[in-house]
């Protein structure tokens, strides 16, 4: 997906929800964010005051839309005026400097950033799957996981779905990328949770029955 297509997926997606303040608000924050790059660690911040934080209208068929605050965030990213090195320093920087829900903004704005920066945003990738946030997690688990993650560590991104609540439907590219190794890992899940007495998760159990 590129910058345009997700910008204005998104800005439609909010037009209804954004009251003629807050679309004004978001409309200077991209465009000062255009004009500098550094704006959006002041302005990132404040989306959630600035513009709500209720749900967003569901896009078709993505399994957890962002929140008016997550896609707003999202759409300032897509401002940022830098590609290649100098793009992926500053999600870095975002990234590193921001709380959750500006970590799940630079996370979700690689779904289309990620062509220009290449392999160097596999950090923040690998960083958010350290953690137990479900959100940050899901966030992570977009198509640049889908395309660059590594095969070890997306399978236990996968696994680590399961473990903490989170439902396989947000892995992009799973069907594609489901190889034997991931269905022993899943097997062996399976029974370990058998033997010990305990339910296997519904996820776990239609994944097994569909390898």
């Amino acid at each position: 997906m590129t910058r345009e297509a997700l910008r204005d997926e998104l800005t439609a997606a909010l037009a209804p929800v954004l009251d003629a303040e807050a679309s004004a608000w978001l409309a200077g924050a991209r465009e000062r964010i255009g004009a500098d790059a550094g704006a959006a660690a002041v302005l990132l911040p404040a989306a959630g005051r600035r513009c709500g934080r209720g749900p967003l209208p569901s896009r078709g068929t993505t399994p957890e839309p962002p929140s008016v605050d997550d896609a707003a965030r999202v759409v300032m990213l897509l401002e940022l005026p830098c590609t290649g090195d100098a793009l992926a320093a500053r999600l870095d920087d975002l990234y590193r400097h921001g709380d959750a829900h500006e970590r799940r903004a630079v996370l979700r704005s690689l779904d289309a950033l990620g062509a220009e920066v290449g392999e160097a945003a596999l950090p923040l990738l690998h960083d958010a799957l350290r953690t137990n946030d479900t959100r940050l997690v899901a966030a992570a688990l977009g198509p640049y996981a889908a395309e660059r993650l590594p095969a070890p560590a997306w399978r236990q991104a996968v696994l680590k779905c399961v473990f903490i609540g989170v439902p396989l439907s947000v892995v992009a590219g799973l069907d594609d990328r489901a190889d034997a190794e991931l269905t022993r890992m899943m097997t062996d899940y399976a029974r370990e949770r058998t033997a010990a007495g305990r339910d296997v998760p519904a996820d776990v159990a239609r994944f097994l029955e569909v390898r």
